[in-house]
């Protein structure tokens, strides 16, 4: 469930912002993860790898443009995660554009892969667009290119990056009118 306490949102010294990409439908085809850390209104780190799915089936090309020939030799997602874990450690939010999405993805995959997973608080990205600057429709490409937001869509990195960017001007916007 995302929350939305405001004062979580504005305070926050550390926090992430996430983005899954899957090989299929199913939630724990996960194909792709990035995470953007940032730190006193800073990105401090990044990670971006490509992710061996549970299954060697790829429908979602179409969508990011990845085939299986690209994520055979990849790691598989436990190992991945891991990894990506180590970035929000410490974090006071994690925030993902239709956060229901990236939460639903790291829960199956991670259960499926049998390791921990993130269990702080969310921020999705696209209740706040909504919320805060009344933009409609409230999908990444269009809440980025309203903010002046850079964007390769459904590239994890581009997306997760994004996503920082409309927190921080949520923050930026949230801050000012106080």
């Amino acid at each position: 469930m995302a929350v939305t306490d405001w004062n979580l949102l504005l305070n926050a010294r550390v926090w992430a912002a996430l983005d899954f990409e899957t090989a299929t439908t199913k939630r724990d085809s996960a194909c792709s993860v990035a995470v953007v850390r940032v730190e006193g209104g800073r990105i401090v780190e990044r990670f971006d790898e490509l992710i061996r799915p549970f299954e060697a089936h790829v429908t979602m090309t179409r969508i990011h443009g990845l085939r299986w020939s690209d994520l055979a030799g990849a790691a598989r997602f436990g190992e991945v995660w891991t990894r990506a874990m180590g970035l929000l450690h410490g974090v006071e939010f994690v925030a993902a554009h239709n956060a229901g999405f990236d939460r639903s993805v790291m829960r199956a995959a991670c259960a499926r892969a049998r390791v921990r997973r993130y269990g702080g608080p969310w921020w999705c990205s696209m209740i706040l667009a909504r919320r805060l600057w009344g933009i409609r429709p409230t999908k990444l490409p269009q809440v980025a290119a309203a903010l002046g937001l850079p964007l390769v869509h459904h590239e994890a990195a581009s997306d997760a990056a994004a996503v920082a960017g409309i927190i921080q001007a949520a923050r930026a916007d949230l801050g000012s009118a106080l």
